[in-house]
């Protein structure tokens, strides 16, 4: 049986939303709700990077294009095409939601845990990593998370993740993702109703 919901599908397709979607169908149903998800920062209509925000609204920066604004001399940055990923500003942001996760295991299983998404920016954080491995593999809670799909390189997490027998994994296309949420509301309550 799985105990995490994840999709995958590519960039733009709509998971975020579904994420977001999802989240608002649980919590109507008394399913407490933590966690993270990245939305595009836009200014004039062109996107000029990523922001991280926590489910209570909580918002920190992930990445820019050009320089970061907490760069300082002689740090290499990491950097995604023309993006340049400000660590310490994502950790700020999504490490304390792991470990109060963590920390509030008595919570009865009623309880989903957001992690959209772990793709090649959050990848750069290896507390990040290891705080995804523990969360999926001891927390106790269901997790729904985002996955890109395969694409160059194949990056480490994701492609665990993806191989992850306690995981199901949606693939959200253009045909489906009008018609797909129910499906992925359904088997978060069947992870919620498992691990209660």
């Amino acid at each position: 049986m799985f105990k995490h919901v994840f999709l995958t599908g590519p960039p733009g397709v709509g998971k975020t939303t579904l994420v977001q979607k999802a989240c608002e169908a649980l919590t109507a149903t008394g399913v407490i709700i933590d966690g993270f998800y990245t939305e595009e920062v836009r200014e004039h209509g062109r996107r000029i990077g990523f922001d991280v925000v926590t489910v209570s609204g909580k918002r920190g920066t992930l990445s820019r294009v050009g320089s970061s604004s907490s760069s300082s001399a002689g740090r290499h940055e990491p950097r995604v095409g023309q993006y340049m990923v400000d660590l310490p500003a994502f950790e700020s942001v999504a490490l304390p939601l792991f470990r109060n996760m963590s920390s509030g295991c008595d919570i009865s299983g009623k309880m989903v845990f957001v992690i959209d998404e772990i793709g090649k920016m959050e990848l750069f954080s290896q507390a990040f990593v290891r705080a995804v491995r523990q969360t999926l593999d001891g927390s106790g809670h269901c997790v729904l998370g985002t996955i890109p799909i395969p694409k160059g390189k194949p990056l480490g997490l994701v492609e665990e993740v993806r191989g992850r027998t306690d995981v199901k994994l949606f693939t959200v296309t253009q045909g489906n993702r009008n018609h797909i949420l129910a499906d992925i509301v359904a088997a978060l309550q069947e992870c919620v109703k498992q691990a209660a």
